[in-house]
């Protein structure tokens, strides 16, 4: 009998086939699936929506708590489908013997992560369970927002790949917040709201093909998904890849790959090589964005791969994460 595993969980090849074999097949959603928001027509408008659920460990890390993460990657997610973030809603599950000066840290961190970008949480829910049944808080939150500039969606040959910062930071952050491995390092998660930063990038260009938060998995799935989902091939350089010289110490010590690492202040837009200047120049602007890199070429509009060229000129495939790396990262 098949069972739920940690790896289930961690945005990679097991968690991909748990959606498509059992939420997408059962809920006929698979063209929502493709997108980190549902756009749906409601009268006048087109509305984005997208639901999250926090399990983060631990609760406080350099860079932020599960509140502002929360807040922040579902505005994030509501922002990459060219949406306009209005409301929110969340959710609590309390354990027992929880601190009420760290819940109330953790909701006034949601409070001010909204208010950034004139977003307000207009419903909600509490559950108390046990002492030893849920670690501490889980937060759900839900969003809702207009879009305001629908994406192109139609990846061309040529258009090129940007990534509006350094990679795995988040994850660096987490593990060693965690102090199991006895890694000590300066990095702080990138955890912050990036409408703002999108904002300005659709005023700049009509034609942004494609943009995605690379999250859970990190940017390498991020993009698989995106190849499998629209049937491109892209090709990474791989020496413009925007990495802290932090987080390749901590990776090169623990066996890890950052392009494998979760990210909670980044976003990916796929961008026609005759904006990518343009583009560039708006996210190199703003503090968020200010080491944007274009980092690879969509170079077919078929076999859905992703490809990544070395330093030494070779290439290879990449794929999803497979295997436990790093759980409960959000």
């Amino acid at each position: 009998m098949e069972r739920i595993t940690l790896a289930h969980g961690d945005g990679g090849e097991l968690a991909h086939k748990l959606i498509t074999d059992v939420f997408v097949s059962m809920f006929h959603n698979d063209h929502y699936a493709k997108f980190d928001s549902a756009t749906l027509t409601w009268g006048a408008h087109e509305l984005a929506v997208t639901t999250d659920s926090f399990v983060v460990k631990p609760l406080f890390f350099p860079g932020g708590n599960i509140g502002k993460l929360a807040v922040a990657g579902t505005i994030n997610d509501l922002a990459v489908v060219g949406a306009v973030p209005k409301v929110l809603t969340c959710g609590f599950i309390i354990e027992e013997g929880f601190s009420i000066r760290d819940l109330k840290t953790i909701v006034q961190s949601m409070a001010e992560e909204a208010k950034k970008v004139n977003v307000t949480i207009v419903a909600g829910d509490t559950k108390v369970v046990e002492r030893g049944s849920a670690d501490g808080l889980y937060i759900n939150t839900t969003g809702i927002g207009v879009v305001s500039r629908p994406l192109d969606r139609e990846i061309c040959e040529g258009d090129s790949v940007i990534v509006s910062g350094s990679v795995g930071d988040h994850g660096v952050a987490i593990l060693v917040a965690r102090g199991e491995l006895g890694l000590v390092s300066t990095v702080e998660s990138d955890c912050t709201t990036l409408y703002p930063l999108i904002s300005k990038a659709l005023k700049a260009s009509n034609h942004i093909r494609l943009m995605r938060d690379p999250t859970r998995g990190g940017l390498a799935t991020t993009l698989v998904e995106i190849c499998e989902d629209f049937g491109v091939t892209i090709e990474l350089e791989e020496d413009r890849i925007p990495i802290k010289k932090e987080v390749e110490g901590a990776c090169e010590l623990l066996g890890f790959d950052p392009l494998y690492l979760a990210n909670e202040g980044k976003v990916v837009m796929i961008v026609p090589k005759e904006d990518e200047q343009t583009i560039l120049d708006v996210l190199r602007s703003q503090p968020e964005g200010k080491d944007a890199a274009v980092i690879g070429t969509v170079r077919a509009t078929n076999k859905g791969q992703l490809l990544l060229r070395t330093p030494l000129g070779t290439t290879r495939r990449l794929y999803r994460l497979t295997g436990l790396m790093l759980p409960r990262i959000c």
